[in-house]
């Protein structure tokens, strides 16, 4: 980093992502305060990665230069009601982001599981929620502002060409430092927890309500639970719905933890930021002493998916703590796990034993290869780098753009040099 810009400081970035199984490389850390400070840090630093709530399982956040957190940039939420949209800052939390909507009238149409992960992270990686017809958190932003390569700072919208690249854009365009969302009227959601979901009943189940999950230990021929998240106006399920039984307890998705770090569940009719996540904002939703992967196939072709890991269920069960099935709308973001495909995704959640997972995982993508699995960007895998580009029809247009505005390289790290060629 060039002399005398002032803002190298370790103060209030861990050293390590939230899971802990992440150690960074980075040279030096810096949160800086605004985006003056940011945009001459990255003018005068030869390698630059931002890191936002730490939520990614791999290293895709990493780097052997500089790493900047965003979360000390100014915190606000600038709503438009004339245009239907929220500009917010990059660091802050899609829980925090949502209280202040709701508090305003306004709501996003989806949100991840964790209400905890940062704005820009999320959508950087394509993270989701739940729904058939909703799209990945990626699908709701409008426009973006980062700071290029140069120091510049960016802007673009849905009128440029460029924008369907950017969004999702893994870190390798610059440092986003807002996004604005398009938003709608806040809504209501009742949340039922339904146990023992016959395996027959799964595509049915997925479809039945606004988002839903699916959870399973793969330890038998149900899921063990089945979370419905729907519109407050929504009739709700029948007592004996699919063959479920209703929880009669607060649950938690990993069997034998605590259900009260979870969302309000019972049909508790409650604001669409206190039920569309599984977890509470106030709370930590685990120690963190897991790994995670996500695979995500054509919605079509989930039965067949589901069927080709059966042969590998004990295996699977061995080091898994919880594995989650949840449907996400198909989008046009060129390196969107969705792209231009409705998607089942396919979640596990391990344990944190790194040496015990890789040969489960190996054979859970071998068993999904006829399938065309495209990974989260932010959770463990091992698929090749040619299996990863053959993936995305537009792989070769996301990498030419990150050539063009980074020429030099600034963004890159060791996995963006693996899987977004140059």
């Amino acid at each position: 980093m060039a002399a005398g810009v002032g803002v190298a400081s370790e103060e209030g970035v861990p050293d390590r992502n939230w899971a802990g199984n992440v150690t960074w490389s980075a040279a030096r850390r810096h949160r800086p305060g605004s985006v003056d400070e940011l945009r001459a840090l990255v003018a005068g630093s030869d390698r630059v990665r931002a890191v936002g709530s730490r939520h990614s399982f791999n290293r895709l956040a990493d780097t052997a230069g500089d790493l900047v957190a965003v979360d000390g940039l100014p915190a606000t939420v600038e709503v438009d009601p004339g245009r239907g949209t929220a500009t917010v800052s990059a660091g802050l939390r899609y829980g925090e982001v949502a209280a202040h909507l709701h508090e305003q009238g306004y709501a996003l149409p989806n949100l991840a599981s964790l209400p905890h992960i940062s704005v820009a992270g999320a959508v950087a990686t394509a993270t989701h929620g739940s729904g058939v017809a909703n799209g990945n958190l990626a699908t709701s932003v409008v426009a973006l502002e980062l700071v290029t390569a140069d120091g510049g700072l960016l802007r673009v919208d849905r009128t440029d060409d460029r924008f369907a690249g950017l969004v999702v854009g893994l870190g390798a365009y610059g440092v986003v430092t807002r996004v604005t969302l398009a938003v709608e009227p806040t809504f209501d959601v009742r949340q039922y927890v339904r146990l023992d979901l016959p395996r027959e009943a799964a595509a049915e189940a997925l479809e039945s309500a606004y988002s839903v999950s699916l959870f399973t230990d793969w330890r038998g021929p149900r899921f063990n639970q089945v979370w419905r998240k729907q519109r407050a106006d929504q009739a709700p399920p029948p007592p004996g719905w699919l063959g479920t039984t209703p929880a009669d307890q607060p649950c938690h998705p990993v069997p034998g933890r605590p259900g009260d770090v979870c969302t309000g569940q019972f049909g508790v009719p409650g604001p669409w930021h206190e039920r569309l996540p599984h977890f509470r904002l106030g709370f930590t939703p685990s120690s963190g002493a897991e790994l995670q992967s996500e695979f995500h196939v054509p919605r079509s072709a989930g039965v067949d998916a589901l069927a080709a890991l059966d042969p590998l269920a004990d295996r699977i069960a061995a080091v898994l703590q919880i594995s989650e099935l949840r449907t996400v709308a198909a989008d046009r973001l060129w390196l969107s796990p969705q792209y231009d495909r409705d998607t089942l995704s396919i979640h596990f959640t391990w344990i944190a034993d790194a040496s015990a997972v890789a040969p489960v995982l190996a054979a859970v993508e071998e068993a999904l290869a006829p399938f065309d699995p495209r990974p989260h960007w932010g959770k463990v895998f091992g698929l090749s780098p040619a299996t990863v580009a053959a993936s995305y029809p537009r792989f070769a247009d996301a990498s030419a753009l990150a050539s063009a505005l980074d020429p030099t390289g600034t963004f890159r790290n060791d996995m963006l040099d693996r899987y977004l060629s140059r």
